[in-house]
């Protein structure tokens, strides 16, 4: 498996979803940067479980750190970090070693690795590593934020909900701060209630529903990415895939592009404040795979949540016949609505490393 993201900050996670627990060691880390503990366990706690719509796992999500901080100051040394797992349910996924869960990655990972793969929650395949990529994701948003770099999102849709997106010229962090506290992550509270209730109706039909998480960030200087493989989609897109539920990324205008017109879709230059502009953002602050120094916009596209209370047809791997399951455990019926610090984390890893990256060849 391939555990490990970044060049100058380099991410490993590791664990199972039912394993004793899960965690990650970041490598890289300038010393002497003091790391908020607490906002850490905020971001951590927006990943939680929590309320009627999200799964009734209860986790208390505490990281223990075990090296890389003295009092708080990075010191140097890795990062590493442990979040146990105190409530699992092992027995609930006995079924799934002989009839594979549709959508689940249970059956290449049973054929890739000879059927010892750890199906439990998912095994290393489950959103549970989710948290140990939020601590990593924290930490690095601290240090992107100490350097004038600001990043937030938001549940821009479920179903056929939909949020007010991002203004794609000038995204004020005080958005971001207003963000972090809601539940669900919205700008428009009413759009918020008519997804909750979108939600709500899924799960009462025994079914599951998908969304769009928005991000945004601002203050990056203009010049970063390595294209053209390690260019500002690539690398983004490469960490916001961790998240196990992504299917999809979209920057700036994304698919959209596709059916305008070169003179709709163009971005026009301008001069505001002695600094180069664009009148429009479609480009999404990205061009060649760099850093314009607009807005950086993308979109996640979260699929529904495949374990659902119905009964779905499927295969007995041992009788090599057509089955039936009925999948039990505990689970969400909308992962998005969960996502949107999970999409955080996966960018601020990844801005941070292109920023650091960037610094070496000057680029501030």
């Amino acid at each position: 498996m391939s555990c490990e993201f970044g060049k100058m900050i380099r991410v490993s996670v590791f664990g199972q979803s039912h394993g004793a627990a899960v965690g990650t060691v970041i490598s890289g880390l300038p010393a002497g940067e003091r790391i908020d503990m607490e906002r850490v366990l905020a971001f951590m706690r927006r990943r939680a479980p929590g309320g009627s719509l999200a799964t009734p796992r209860k986790e208390k999500d505490i990281p223990r750190i075990l090296s890389g901080l003295v009092e708080d100051v990075t010191c140097g040394a890795p990062l590493c970090a442990v979040i146990d797992n105190e409530n699992t349910h092992s027995a609930d996924y006995d079924a799934l070693r002989d009839t594979p869960r549709p959508m689940h990655a249970d059956y290449p990972a049973h054929v890739k690795y000879g059927g010892f793969n750890d199906v439990r929650g998912g095994g290393h395949f489950s959103a549970r590593l989710t948290a140990a990529l939020c601590f990593a994701g924290a930490v690095c948003l601290q240090l992107l934020e100490n350097r004038g770099v600001h990043l937030g999102a938001h549940l821009l849709s479920v179903e056929n909900e939909s949020d007010t997106p991002f203004d794609p010229l000038m995204c004020d962090p005080s958005v971001f701060d207003t963000l972090f506290e809601r539940r669900p992550p919205v700008l428009d509270l009413q759009a918020g209630e008519r997804m909750l209730s979108a939600i709500a109706r899924a799960r009462e039909e025994m079914d599951s529903v998908g969304g769009v998480i928005e991000l945004c960030a601002v203050g990056l200087p203009v010049g970063l990415g390595e294209p053209p493989f390690d260019g500002v989609e690539n690398r983004l897109s490469q960490a916001l895939y961790a998240v196990p539920a992504v299917k999809a990324i979209d920057f700036g205008a994304g698919h959209e592009a596709a059916y305008m017109r070169g003179s709709a879709h163009n971005d026009a230059y301008r001069m505001q404040e002695g600094r180069v502009t664009t009148a429009t953002n479609r480009h999404g602050g990205i061009l060649g795979g760099l850093t314009t120094g607009m807005p950086l916009l993308l979109r996640c596209y979260i699929k529904p949540t495949p374990s659902i209370a119905r009964e779905q047809d499927t295969v007995s791997l041992k009788n090599m016949e057509n089955a039936v399951l009925s999948v039990r455990g505990r689970h969400d019926p909308c992962a998005a609505l969960r996502a949107a610090p999970c999409v955080e984390a996966a960018a601020a890893i990844a801005l941070l490393d292109m920023y650091l990256e960037g610094k070496a060849y000057g680029i501030e």
